[in-house]
């Protein structure tokens, strides 16, 4: 059984229902449905579109939508366009088409936020600006790196706190939207601190659905730590990130922030190009290979692939080369970190931590979780047993929710008014899913409030 989940970006080349079954049934955990560069028609049919894949797969497929957030972007620009080193460019507020003189920007309030001697980055870094002089509306720059420009390309201007909301309107009908449709998680761009997943999470009102922060920005590293606390789970997301800061500290930042999650126990993801050259090749390069593999050594629940299987030619065969490097990096035993040194500050976390030392002093075949919630899920996986981690619920959303979580197992059961109840859906459940057989033992963990999420205050050894 894989333990790491892999995440796949869907997209023109992945949402057909022929794509998508044949992505669920190579292996995928978590379908990424991405509001940057789809409609709200396109994000509803590939929602449909993976619910029936899954279903016919019989497995628990979730459905992330990341929210495009405050991500700077220019205008439109005339087809064509180059910038030429030493020429200078405008960045305006005034909306009007651009050309190889200059361009509209989305922020209107750029000219107040930047300086002479700034550098502001177009197209991920692909061309480069300095700031010459700021005038009202207007910032004027002078060409460093030059090359092709194209309409609503991104703007970053690296060490510079943008005055942009961090949630915008689009992004609270999207999510809207997207809590009526019943997605299962929401990932949050270009989250600057802890406040901004404090909005979010405010928004869904009593309607909760797992926070993916995503780590691009570099305020956001200045916070990390309490980002990683509030939020549910974290992305590494180095696309966006390598722009806001660097390339060579990208790395760092990546180990800085899988530590950080590991020892609190929070789920964490690592993102972006980590086989970018199967857009167009039928096989990776081997220093991706070796990216993906150390993703794994250091920890993480998921990794992701985003243009690989939205736009690349080969979709599936680039989650099934993925899936492979995981389990091959999963085999050589050196991914096994160990438990998460969160410390243990309730009666949940005790239980959690009792159940990975019994299944580790006792061999047993499973971790049974039957939650409500999928807490208790999380924080046994989050000490990184041994032991296969299967998480019970009577809730087919939560069970959904858990597919990107290291090595949890999620699977539907019936409803239950009892512990002793409890208790033998539990076991039935390791034995329909395979983890264990007859004369084996597991550990089973719940709460005598059976009815209560978050009530998780025993664990059980049993015998099949």
């Amino acid at each position: 059984m894989r333990r790491t989940k892999i995440i796949a970006t869907i997209g023109p080349a992945s949402d057909g229902p022929e794509a998508l079954a044949a992505l669920v049934r190579a292996g995928l955990d978590v379908a990424r449905l991405n509001t940057a560069h789809a409609s709200r028609e396109t994000l509803e049919r590939q929602l449909r579109s993976v619910r029936a894949a899954a279903e016919a797969a019989g497995r628990h497929v979730a459905v992330m939508l990341d929210l495009g957030g405050a991500k700077v972007r220019l205008g439109e620009v005339a087809a064509g366009t180059v910038l030429t080193p030493g020429a200078g460019f405008e960045l305006r507020a005034d909306g009007e088409p651009g050309d190889e003189h200059g361009a509209s920007v989305g922020h209107p309030g750029l000219s107040e936020d930047v300086r002479p001697g700034d550098r502001v980055l177009l197209d991920d870094g692909r061309l480069e600006l300095r700031v010459t002089d700021v005038l009202p509306g207007l910032v004027r720059t002078v060409v460093e790196v030059g090359g092709p420009l194209s309409s609503r390309k991104g703007v970053n201007v690296p060490g510079v706190r943008l005055s942009v909301d961090g949630i915008t309107e689009r992004d609270l009908d999207t999510l809207a939207w997207a809590l009526d449709a019943g997605v299962d998680l929401v990932a949050q761009s270009f989250v600057r601190s802890a406040h901004d997943v404090a909005r979010l999470r405010g928004a869904m009102g009593e309607r909760r659905v797992p926070i993916v922060a995503k780590i691009e920005k570099h305020e956001a590293l200045e916070q990390l730590a309490q980002i990683v606390a509030t939020a549910d789970m974290v992305m590494v997301a180095r696309g966006d990130l390598g722009v806001e800061t660097s390339p060579e500290e990208v790395p760092v930042a990546q180990r800085r922030i899988v530590a950080e999650c590991h020892d609190t126990g929070t789920p964490v993801v690592v993102a972006t190009q980590m086989l970018e050259s199967m857009t167009s090749a039928p096989r990776p390069t081997r220093a991706e290979a070796s990216d993906v593999a150390n993703a794994i050594f250091d920890g993480v629940d998921a990794v992701m692939l985003s243009g690989e299987t939205a736009v690349g030619a080969h979709p599936v065969r680039v989650l099934e080369t993925m899936d492979r490097i995981v389990r091959a990096a999963e085999a050589t035993g050196i991914a096994d970190l160990g438990p998460s040194e969160s410390p243990v500050t309730d009666v949940a976390g005790a239980v959690s931590r009792a159940a990975c030392d019994l299944a580790g002093t006792l061999r047993l075949a499973a971790i049974v979780t039957v939650t409500q919630s999928g807490a208790t899920a999380r924080s046994v996986a989050a000490r990184r047993p041994l032991a296969p981690i299967l998480a019970a619920t009577p809730d087919a959303a939560v069970a959904r929710s858990l597919a990107g979580v290291w090595g949890v197992q999620p699977i539907v059961i019936d409803a239950y008014d009892t512990t002793d109840e409890l208790v033998s859906a539990a076991v039935r459940a390791a034995v329909l899913s395979g983890v264990a057989s007859a004369g084996e033992m597991v550990a089973v963990t719940g709460g005598v409030a059976v009815h209560v999420a978050g009530s998780t205050d025993f664990v059980q050894v049993c015998t099949v």
